[in-house]
């Protein structure tokens, strides 16, 4: 058995004991040390109530026990990893808010001794999420091992939430010119991982101002929000032609010469899911994620990726409910609300 936090038929979560799970043949047994949250985490208990299912996405831990069928030598018992799940759906998933939780061998995250489980915590889905933003969503872009050989500007819009610092890191590792958005106390945190320009989202003239800066010629961009005030803005930073917009939420986007496109991070584990429309699983989003995983892997350890801000809260799992409840009310901002497990 182990501790758990568990959703509940009032739409809430609680600390229950559950079964441990067990790992299939092609998955690994990690025990979790640390478990970051994230913004599914509060919208899946609000669209799609269950009971008894273990909440939470993110995870970093070791490997406790490898299954039948994963490839010889790409797991080890005792390596130190970090990961995402679709968590909070049903009980054959499981969740991250948890002492143990299984996940797919090959689109794990392996940890650098020098990474703390607490930072590596919430690598998982935001980084993931940032490289599905850039180069599925947007492909032919450039990538950290193909740079472009001439920068041309890209737009990260809110480079402060999760999301935007991976996304604005990938894409100065890539070769671009990185515009992004954030409030005034936010902009040394991004500009430090690599922002060109750093923009208040708030400014009214922040649209024109990123035209001024680009000069017209922006035409990619990645809105980490994808709310209707964002992608209004987004579209308005653009050059008069348009351009790519990646969203991350599925955000309609109707201008003239705009391609938005929504790409949901869960395809890149390789299941079949819904959201709450069916997904069927997509072999290509599963080869990308493994190759992202062993990307951010290298990038950890040649020491060319920082992990975001760390909020630490006490109590561990205990207070899961409170901190949901605190990130739903828009209180986060420029870091990672984090529990201690083990």
């Amino acid at each position: 058995m182990m501790k758990a936090v568990v959703t509940t038929p009032d739409g809430s979560v609680a600390l229950r004991t559950v079964p441990k799970p067990q790992p299939g043949p092609a998955q690994v047994l990690v025990r979790i040390f640390a478990a970051a949250q994230n913004p599914p985490d509060h919208m899946k208990i609000a669209f799609r109530p269950t009971q008894g299912v273990v909440c939470g996405h993110d995870f970093a831990g070791c490997v406790e026990a490898v299954g039948a069928d994963v490839p010889a030598g790409l797991r080890r018992v005792g390596e130190r990893v970090a990961g995402f799940l679709n968590g909070g759906v049903d009980e054959e998933t499981g969740g991250a808010f948890a002492e143990y939780c299984v996940a797919d061998a090959q689109v794990l995250i392996s940890l650098p001794d020098s990474l703390g489980f607490e930072a590596a915590a919430g690598l998982g889905l935001a980084a993931l999420t940032a490289a599905q933003a850039l180069w599925i969503s947007q492909p032919g872009l450039p990538t950290p091992d193909a740079p472009a050989s001439t920068p041309f500007p890209i737009l990260v819009w809110a480079g402060a939430s999760a999301v935007g610092q991976y996304t604005v890191q990938l894409a100065k590792l890539s070769g671009l010119q990185v515009i992004s958005t954030a409030s005034p106390r936010n902009h040394t945190l991004v500009a430090g991982l690599g922002a060109d320009a750093v923009f208040d989202y708030r400014d009214p003239e922040v649209a024109a101002k990123i035209r001024t800066f680009t000069e017209g010629r922006l035409a990619h961009a990645v809105d980490c929000i994808s709310d209707a005030g964002t992608v209004r803005q987004v579209v308005e930073s653009l050059g008069a032609d348009g351009g790519a917009l990646s969203l991350v939420l599925n955000e309609p986007v109707h201008a003239p010469g705009v391609r938005a496109r929504f790409s949901l991070v869960y395809t890149l584990l390789g299941k079949a899911f819904e959201h709450p429309m069916p997904y069927a699983a997509d072999a290509e989003h599963y080869a990308f994620g493994m190759r992202t995983a062993a990307l951010l892997t290298r990038l950890l350890r040649e020491g060319k990726l920082r992990t975001t801000p760390v909020k630490l809260v006490p109590n561990g799992l205990d207070d899961v409910g409170e901190w949901l409840e605190f990130m739903k009310q828009g209180k986060v901002s420029g870091e990672k609300i984090t529990y201690r497990v083990a």
